[in-house]
């Protein structure tokens, strides 16, 4: 289960939970949602969803309270869903988070709701909480939890899970736990001090658990509180069971996609601290503006707007609305003034019809450098507006003037980025962390989804004698022939970047191995050296390589010949790091980019690093193929250590020779997401039964495509082991599986990550053998990780065990045994 892994002020925390803004920079709000934003704005209650994990949450509840109910909504994800699987692509660890966070944003944009993180790194499956917290910082987890909540100041807070064994995984269980810790330590003074010179204890009302009946599990009952969210809301156009699913399916790395879902929808709440609701949610809390001292004439002043409201004109309400900012702005400093004020200037802005934006048609920069920028803006009303200024990284450009009507206007400014920016990285990826926790060094940023934009404009408006600062973030704009507008973040890089293209170098003898290292600059005129940081026990033919690229996206390969001293049968796994300098600096940077159609292309500037392993590993046969399934880095992992992989796709598998293939292999899931696979079963056991090895890795038991995987009949359970030092027995030890062509060992076991294995077949026929047995601490003894069985003159093999996750990370036994499996 463990993996190898190399807010300031009240404003500001508002702030940042709207930073879903690298889609557009300026969404705008039709007639219809501006007038659900008025609504609204005459309502002050908060709710607060706790689970664990991306795609827990409820977002037909979630859309419901943020848009029906009209309160201020979150969720709160202890992770970020980095220990999951990936149906979409090959991306897993701090990667799939990356993925799972932008699905997160993309799902509150469509529910209304906002989105929160703590530190909490999810490790893969746990099966109880007591596991859970060996592996989390449960104090410093417990911590985020409380700061959020101290900022968010929610009335209510709404738990997904039991806190117990029925939530039915360990991080669902220890989030409960922990909700109903941070209820209790949120009000504490004595607890987390640290915090207090930014935020105030915070006594939430009530803490719910939002039962539910699925997975066969029952936990609803008819003395609960209900509440129907099944709800049509004719300014949305949309009942609340379209729009979850809209944000439901926005979780596609995890195949979420749902259907839609309309009329009424009961949804139940147990009762876990605070006295249990009788009408309402959030009963006992009042959420008019009587609950801010002189609020009551701000009421009403809204609730007048809203009878004057013209859907036809929009802009007749911006008088109305900055009467209401006056009168919120003279109110005392406090939480409902700052989260009204925001509110109100989106209002005035939207029905004024002003729209702003801030780019570059550069997409990457390093500091030091100047950019270009486009600085735009429009008033498509006729309500008078100055604009005072336009402040860039602290520089004022522009000069005051009304704004004409439909007048769209843009002044360009060549803006230098300070040499202090830092680059692209997400905060929690800063710095190396242990397995449960992300280091956080400034823990004002906790809790936020990503990070605060590094270059930002801010345009400050006049309208009605009131002063309004808006702030867009600097970004990249251009036109795709196809896609048309993209709006993608600007990253802020090193001056030079070296990638690798392997991640791991597997050393099966003393022979010096090509370690090619492409150079990148991003930047013009960069020159340097290029080095390998390497671990005793390697060493390479260079010190290292001089290069010299002139023109920004230059590239160029040096190539290092690396060997390991000596080979003495000992497995060795360390690490290399390609240092690079440039004008006088060392940098360690790679360059990752992410790109689905669904989120915001990702980029940032992992290390440059790759595993060196030695492995004393014999072969029988080279030739393998390969049928892609959800995503692995299972082929190229066996490229690395020699073997000749060819992809199979329908040409080849129905008409192409499958005999020339020493062994055909399945990737992860695929029996779930490729649908041909029903046809191709026949062809493949026709392949086993003339003398071929098929061996099938992982899938599930919900949704495959035929019910025939192998020769004789077996079925999926959800059997797993995440122990990864949970003991192996070997039940057949005389097997070939063991001896031929590498000796097994105990010692092939160790150095294992994250899991043993998960979704292990049962109910196997006689026919097959089981080689293995395994279990987690206190568990049953599980022999089903492995089936194989003779079929004809080949051999069939059916594994559950995780080498998607063990070959990428270069664990050397993994290797060793995936050998032996698909040999003759």
């Amino acid at each position: 289960m463990l993996r190898y892994r190399t807010l300031c002020c009240l404003a500001a925390m508002l702030l940042c939970g709207f930073t879903a803004l690298q889609a557009q920079t300026a969404p705008p709000l039709n007639a219809a949602e501006i007038r659900l934003q008025m609504k609204k704005l005459n309502t002050l209650g908060s709710v607060l969803y706790m689970a664990a994990h991306p795609d827990d949450e409820n977002t037909r509840l979630l859309g419901y309270l943020a848009q029906e109910s009209l309160y201020r909504t979150g969720y709160l994800s202890l992770t970020r869903g980095d220990g999951g699987q990936n149906l979409i692509g090959n991306e897993q660890a701090e990667l799939l988070g990356l993925i799972r966070t932008q699905e997160l944003l993309a799902a509150r944009r469509i529910d209304g709701a906002e989105q929160f993180f703590t530190r909490a790194n999810d490790f893969g499956f746990s099966k109880n909480p007591e596991e859970t917290f060996t592996i989390w910082d449960r104090k410093k987890v417990l911590g985020d939890a409380v700061w959020v909540i101290r900022k968010f100041r929610p009335d209510v807070i709404i738990c997904r899970f039991p806190a117990d064994s029925r939530a039915g995984h360990g991080h669902h269980t220890a989030s409960a736990m922990l909700a109903a810790e941070a209820f209790a330590a949120a009000a504490d003074p004595a607890q987390f001090p640290e915090q207090l010179d930014k935020v105030e204890p915070w006594q939430v009302k009530r803490l719910l658990w939002n039962t539910y009946n699925f997975g066969g599990n029952n936990t609803t009952s008819n003395d609960q509180f209900k509440l129907d969210v099944g709800a049509y809301n004719a300014l949305l156009g949309k009942g609340f069971g379209e729009i979850a699913a809209e944000s439901r399916s926005q979780h596609k790395s995890q195949g979420f996609g749902v259907a839609s879902s309309r009329g009424s929808s009961l949804e139940y709440f147990s009762t876990i601290k605070g006295d249990a609701p009788v009408h309402s949610l959030l009963d006992g809390v009042n959420t008019s503006w009587a609950r801010v001292d002189g609020g009551d004439e701000i009421g009403r002043l809204i609730q007048n707007a809203l009878i004057a409201y013209n859907m036809d004109d929009p802009a007749a309400s911006v008088p109305a609305l900055v009467d209401i900012r006056k009168k919120i702005r003279a109110l005392p400093d406090g939480y409902w003034k700052t989260v009204k004020l925001q509110e109100t200037d989106k209002l005035i802005l939207a029905c004024a019809g002003i729209w702003m934006e801030a780019f570059t048609r550069q997409g990457e920069i390093v500091p030091g450098e100047s950019v270009e920028t486009d600085l735009q803006f429009i008033n498509r009303s006729r309500v008078p507006v100055t604009l005072k200024k336009i402040s860039i990284n602290g520089e004022d450009v522009g000069e005051e003037h009304l704004l004409p009507f439909n007048r769209f206007e843009s002044i360009r400014k060549t803006v230098t980025v300070p040499q202090r920016t830092a680059i692209s990285q997400p905060y929690w990826l800063q710095h190396p962390h242990p397995p449960g926790t992300y280091i956080i060094n400034d823990p004002q940023l906790t809790g936020n989804p990503e990070n605060i934009p590094s270059l930002r404009a801010t345009f400050f408006l006049e309208t009605g004698g009131e002063t309004i600062s808006v702030t867009r973030p600097l970004i990249y704009k251009f036109t795709d022939p196809v896609k048309g507008e993209v709006y993608r973040s600007l990253v802020i890089a090193p001056p030079v970047v070296a990638s690798l293209d392997n991640q791991v170098f597997i050393f099966t003898q003393a022979a010096p191995q090509a370690v090619p290292v492409k150079i990148r600059s991003m930047k013009g005129n960069v020159s340097g050296a290029v080095r390998l940081q390497l671990p005793a026990g390697f060493r390479a033919d260079k010190a290292s390589i001089p290069y010299a690229l002139e023109g920004k996206g230059d590239e160029t390969e040096v190539v290092f010949q690396v060997s390991p001293v000596k080979i003495n049968g000992q497995n060795i796994v360390d690490t290399l790091t390609v240092v690079t300098t440039a004008n006088g600096r060392e940098y360690t940077n790679s360059i990752t980019t992410i790109q689905y159609d669904h989120i915001p292309s990702i980029t940032i500037f992992p290390s440059a690093s790759a595993r060196l392993v030695t492995v004393d590993l014999k072969h029988n046969g080279r030739r393998i193929g390969y049928i892609s399934g959800a995503g692995d880095k299972v082929a190229e992992s066996l490229r690395q250590v020699g073997y000749m992989v060819t992809w199979l796709g329908e040409k080849e598998i129905m008409s192409g020779d499958l005999s020339q293939y020493d062994a055909i292999i399945t990737g992860v899931r695929a029996y779930n997401t490729q649908p041909r696979l029903r046809y191709w079963q026949p062809r493949l056991l026709e392949y086993v039964k003339n003398g071929g090895v098929l061996l099938i890795q992982y899938n599930t038991s919900g949704g495959l495509v035929t019910d025939q995987m192998g020769p004789f009949p077996f079925s999926l359970s959800r059997d797993r082991v995440t122990n990864e030092f949970a003991p192996v027995k070997f039940l057949l030890p005389k097997d070939s599986l063991f001896s031929y062509p590498n000796t097994i060992t105990q010692k092939d076991f160790a150095g294992w990550i994250q899991e043993r294995g998960l979704y292990f077949p049962s109910q196997a026929d006689k026919s097959y053998r089981k080689p293995f047995e395994m279990n987690d601490p206190g568990e049953r003894p599980l022999d089903g990780s492995t089936i194989i069985a003779n079929y004809g003159k080949g051999k069939y093999i059916y594994t559950g065990l995780a080498f998607f996750r063990q070959l990428p990370a270069g664990v050397p036994g993994a290797y060793r045994l995936f050998v032996n499996m698909i040999s003759k």
